[in-house]
């Protein structure tokens, strides 16, 4: 036995070495923290993305309203002399020159940027508003000259810069409008036609039709989802503490924790599968809850966010519990439709960057 012990030595001595010389070749073990978040690159290689710039070779200002594809969108255009909107479509070509199709031009005096853009097909659909007065318009993206109103018998229209602000299926356009106490819900065919209306009592919203939630304008938010074509009601969880917001499949609650950090967390409506999936100096950046089902959209702000006013956006995968840096500088963060887009750089010079989640 005692002939055994230096052999021992002399083990446990080669051992140590080889730990060592590993630590030098691949970097000591990662130390237990907050899991870092994966880059676009590492996490979705081949998601579609596209930049989209903030003025056009005239001088005039674009600002994108909803995108087809990472590379298609349509927004307003305010002229340089500032004296015309346009709506466009424009498509950019990489390092050529964009491609611009307008829909349709007027005069900037009383009205301001077309807003709420839907797309149904070859047709889409948006709010103008005229000294204060919300209309409804249309065009068929395949005919030029196409644009037409196709109400102004609105009400009072609310927009909360939701995708869900139209909606658009089996060829009716939908919103909701303030009534008092109560909401309108509001439709129309997209052919033309005589608007109806339904009336709930409380302060609601719409989300994917046929659901409505309520609690737009309560300190605690969503309490509830309504089934607008059967009446059926689901209760969703609400926290004394927290701020709610639903969807049909996805519910996310803020709150605060015990350090004085927020909280997010998501939940199925009746309240299973409840996970948090962001914590710090976060919060929601956009208005749509788990957008396509499948993405948490989330801002965190850091050292640098005071002076230049932008935040790291992040998106949260909900199939694997992955979360992506989409970009470390953000600002002016929006979604609809399957498209996150946002700018990078100053006021004085930005570009406006696009992630096609759809191709995830």
């Amino acid at each position: 036995m005692p002939e055994r012990a230096p052999l021992l030595r002399t083990l446990v001595a080669l051992a140590v070495t080889l730990v060592a010389g590993a630590a030098l070749l691949f970097g000591a073990p990662a130390r237990s923290g907050p899991v870092q978040p994966l880059s676009v690159g590492a996490a979705w290689p081949d998601v579609q993305r596209g930049s989209v710039p903030s003025h056009l070779p005239d001088g005039s200002t674009y600002t994108p309203g909803l995108f087809f594809d990472a590379r298609t969108s349509v927004g307003t255009v305010r002229s340089a002399d500032n004296r015309f909107l346009r709506l466009i479509v424009l498509e950019s070509g990489g390092e050529a020159a964009p491609t611009v199709r307008e829909l349709r031009r007027v005069p900037s005096a009383d009205r301001g940027p077309f807003s709420a853009p839907a797309r149904s097909g070859d047709r889409l659909v948006w709010v103008e508003t005229v000294k204060s007065r919300p209309q409804l318009w249309v065009a068929d993206l395949t005919v030029d000259g196409s644009a037409r109103m196709l109400t102004d018998d609105v009400g009072a229209l609310r927009l909360y810069d939701s995708q869900y602000d139209l909606t658009v299926t089996d060829g009716t356009v939908r919103w909701a409008a303030a009534a008092g106490d109560g909401t309108e819900f509001r439709s129309v065919p997209i052919g033309g036609g005589r608007v109806t209306v339904q009336r709930e009592a409380g302060d609601w919203g719409l989300s994917a039709w046929p659901w409505a939630v309520d609690g737009q304008t309560a300190a605690t938010g969503a309490s509830t989802l309504r089934n607008l074509t059967t009446g059926v009601d689901v209760a969703v969880p609400t926290g004394r503490r927290a701020v709610t917001a639903c969807s049909p499949a996805w519910c996310e609650i803020v709150s605060l924790n015990s350090e004085g950090d927020t909280r997010i967390e998501l939940s199925h409506p009746d309240g299973s599968a409840r996970r948090v999936v962001a914590e710090g100096t976060v919060g929601t950046v956009i208005s749509d809850v788990a957008v396509l089902d499948r993405f948490q959209v989330i801002g965190r702000t850091g050292p640098q966010s005071e002076l230049s006013g932008n935040q790291e956006l992040l998106v949260h995968d909900l199939t694997d519990r992955s979360t992506v840096l989409i970009s470390p500088d953000a600002a002016d963060i929006a979604y609809r439709g399957g498209v996150l887009w946002w700018s990078t750089g100053d006021r004085n010079s930005y570009v406006r960057n696009s992630l096609d989640l759809r191709t995830v």
